[in-house]
Parts: C-alpha cells; sequence; structure tokens
C-alpha cells in the first residue's frame, strides 16, 4: 500500500485556474504548449482529488514540531 499526502486546498485551486488558464490564453497562440501545461495541470487536480480521498486526516499525522532555541 502506498502513502498518501495530504495536500493544501492551495494546490487545488491553482490546478483549476492553471487549467483554464491554460485553455483560455495558451491554447489560442500555441497548441503544443498549451495541451502540455493543460495535461500537467490535469495531473495535479487528479492528485489533489487523490489526497482529499486517501490521506489521513491531520488529527490522525504524528507531526512534530521542533521548537526554535533561543
Amino acid at each position: 500500500m502506498f502513502k498518501v499526502a495530504p495536500l493544501s486546498s492551495g494546490y487545488m485551486l491553482m490546478s483549476m485556474f492553471g487549467f483554464v488558464a491554460s485553455l483560455v490564453v495558451i491554447i489560442p497562440y500555441n497548441k503544443p504548449w498549451g495541451f502540455a501545461f493543460a495535461f500537467i495541470f490535469t495531473l495535479m487536480f487528479i492528485a489533489s482529488i487523490i489526497s482529499m480521498t486517501h490521506a489521513p486526516s491531520l488529527d490522525t499525522l504524528e507531526i512534530k514540531f521542533n521548537k526554535k532555541r533561543k
């Protein structure tokens, strides 16, 4: 089984904005680059969906924060 890292909501938001920007701005000028960017942002969105459904909640994660010494 694989471990899934929890991703932030900003990651999902940027993938959606990037996909729309790729379709609207880049594809009319350069189709190969627009398709490449749209593909990458689609992969980012799929990763955020997987993270949202399969990642453990923050309460169950054992995160230890190092305190800075003065």
